[in-house]
Formats: C-alpha cells, structure tokens, sequence
C-alpha cells in the first residue's frame, strides 16, 4: 500500500488515553458525572486536527501482549469486550471498520526489514483499547484499522525500536495511534478521588518533559529508563498501559513531541502525546 507523499508532512504519530473501560457510553458509578468528559472531547478532535485524513490506522493497545509482535490480519475484525462487570449495553457496543490484510503485510515486511520476527492473527478482533476510543475518534468507522499487539517482556528499549521500524508509514498516510494511559494503577485510581495524587502528578511532569524533549536520543533514552522517574511505579505498577507510547515515540523519529491534552480524573494526571 505503498504511496508517494514525498511532498507532503508525514501523518503524526499519537498516544491516546483510552480511559476506563467503556467509560464514555455509561454514566460513571461515582465521582464527578463529567469526568471523562474532557478526554473524550480530546479524542474526538484529534482527526480533524490531523494534516489529513489517514488512509488506515496502526493501533498498538494495551491490552494485547504476545511473545512476538503481532498483527492482526482480518478483511472484517470482529469485537472483543474484555472488560468485565459494566452495564449490559456496553457489550452491544459495535465498531463495523474494516481491517486491512494489505497493511497488515506491510506491517510484517516492515519488521522483518528491521530484524524483528512478528507473528500474524486472523481470528482477534478489536480490544476495548482500540474500539471505545476509536467510536470517538473515528465514529463513522470507514477508515481501516489494523491492531499490532505489544511483545511480551515489556521492554521499552524494544518496543522503541518496533515503533522506528513501522515509520515509513507515516509517509503512506498511516496514522499510528498508542492507545494507553499515562496513569494506570487502578487500586490507587479509586483511591481518595477527590484529592489529587502528588506521584501521579510527578509522573506526568516527567513525562511532558521527557516527550517534549527537544532532542530525540535524548528523549528516547529517557523513555527506556521511564521506571526511574518520580512516581514511576506508583504509576505503572505494570508498565503494559505505558508502552503503546514507546512505539508512537519511535516511529516518530527526530519529529518533536507535544501534549494536547492533559486533565485530572479522579485526582490523578493523565495526559495524551502527539509527535510531528
């Protein structure tokens, strides 16, 4: 699917929070009744604050992991809710976007270019960290979505180098979306609501510094030591929420980041990236 965009801007590469299993189609068991409200308004903005249009979407979730980077390689992705305990119309949920064998092979050529050995699945369907956001993002659905799934070990220095393999896609039109969260460690997360959370606050002060790195080595080798940031593990207890954003970081290349969005819920900084 290869295009010749030579004299256009490459598609910028993002990382999304996707809040809080499908948050934004229920009304929030406590807490402030508008506290996702400001997120989802982010994602909603972020297609048409885009160059253009994406041909197809490459996202990275959070919540797949395999022993080898993988690619979902369904014409049709069918939808897998894995949360649990929500109200029943949230599993009625649907997000019909076609998936895209081509982009999926692109993907794989891409990687092994790179030395990277990848694994392919037809049978996955969309995870709730691609098709909450993605009703928001992209709600009519007709764009092409492939999902490539984090490798197993968690390792940022790896998932970097995934992310630099896959950037000559941003020149075909490709946009390629972390989907995760800056904060995710759900036992602190409903804990004192109402109060803001100073590590998590450090955390994400570190980590609008570091993405905003004005150099780009510097900036990724501060993203491979992410846990020895202020507040790191009280944040990312496991760091799989985390990681979609080291592969948005490496296909971003020298390309500078920036933070359009940033809120407080439930007293702990989240924060979204865009690099280019």
């Amino acid at each position: 699917m290869a295009t010749d965009n030579s004299n256009t801007t490459p598609m910028p590469t993002i990382f999304i929070p996707h809040g809080g299993g499908p948050c934004f189609f229920m009304e929030p068991p406590f807490g402030p009744k508008d506290m996702w409200d400001k997120m989802g308004n982010y994602l909603r903005s972020i297609v048409a604050d885009l160059p253009r249009r994406p041909k197809a979407v490459l996202a990275v979730s959070a919540h797949w992991e395999c022993p080898r980077p993988t690619v979902m390689t369904s014409p049709a992705p069918s939808m897998l809710f894995d949360y649990y305990g929500f109200p029943e119309h949230t599993y009625r949920l649907e997000y019909p976007a076609p998936g895209s064998p081509e982009l999926a092979a692109r993907v794989q050529q891409l990687l092994a270019d790179a030395g990277i050995a990848s694994d392919s699945d037809h049978e996955r369907g969309f995870d709730h960290g691609v098709f909450v956001p993605f009703l928001l993002m992209l709600p009519d659905a007709d764009i092409p979505v492939v999902q490539l799934s984090l490798q197993r070990g968690l390792d940022p220095r790896q998932h970097l180098l995934i992310g630099k393999a896959l950037a000559s896609l941003r020149n075909e039109d490709v946009l390629i979306v972390g989907s995760g969260l800056s904060y995710h460690n759900l036992r602190h997360f409903f804990a004192d609501i109402y109060q803001m959370d100073p590590a998590a606050q450090a955390f994400d002060n570190w980590l609008n510094d570091t993405v905003c790195h004005p150099n780009p080595v510097e900036r990724n080798q501060r993203l491979i030591n992410w846990s020895a940031a202020p507040g790191s593990r009280s944040c990312h207890p496991r760091e799989e929420h985390l990681l979609p954003l080291m592969v948005a970081a490496g296909a971003a290349d020298a390309d500078p980041g920036s933070r359009p969005y940033n809120d407080h819920v439930m007293g702990k900084a989240v924060s979204g990236f865009q690099f280019g």
